[in-house]
């Protein structure tokens, strides 16, 4: 037997029927932020946070690449 069940909700309707939190707000301020790092642009330090916060290891990685680079390069003087 297939039963198909039709809803016709809005997402913030489906969020609210399943118990999900709205994260309109944190969506929003997540935005906002981003929008000020790219007119303010970001520094070094902010860079690094979120290597670490995003992908965990790779700022270690990144530093044995750009450490590898360097080393590579011709000495000049």
């Amino acid at each position: 037997m297939k039963v198909n069940v039709q809803i016709d909700c809005t997402p913030e309707e489906a969020r609210a029927f399943f118990g999900l939190p709205d994260l309109a707000p944190l969506h929003d301020l997540y935005v906002e932020r981003m929008k000020t790092m790219m007119t303010d642009g970001v520094s070094p330090a902010d860079f690094e946070k979120m290597t670490k916060s995003w992908m965990p290891g790779m700022a270690d990685s990144f530093e044995q690449w750009r450490q590898l680079m360097l080393a590579a390069m011709p000495k000049s003087g």
